[in-house]
């Protein structure tokens, strides 16, 4: 399960990424011609912003550790890693809503 913290991340790391190809000696030319091709529309961090304020179910600059730790043990519990009976119920109860 991803969260939305760990999307929007994804997304500034990867154009950090593909920018640190574009300036690194001995690449080849044409890798360095698709990191610049896939940097032409790629979001830019404002864009990222206002996407985490439009759907903060989708992105999130930062979550917070109680939702985090939910979200976690959520995870934990679809995969059945939790033994706690008494858990189990707790989280079940989480994923349904």
């Amino acid at each position: 399960m991803t969260l939305p913290d760990e999307r929007y991340r994804a997304v500034i790391q990867t154009e950090k990424f593909l920018k640190e190809i574009l300036s690194t000696p001995r690449v080849p030319k044409a890798i360095k011609d698709r990191a610049r091709s896939c940097l032409r529309h790629y979001p830019v961090w404002y864009d990222m912003q206002r996407a985490a304020e439009a759907a903060p179910d989708v992105f999130q600059e930062q979550m917070e550790d109680v939702h985090r730790f939910i979200a976690a043990g959520a995870q934990a519990a679809a995969q059945e890693q939790v033994d706690d009976p008494t858990a189990q119920a707790l989280l079940q109860g989480y994923r349904e809503t």
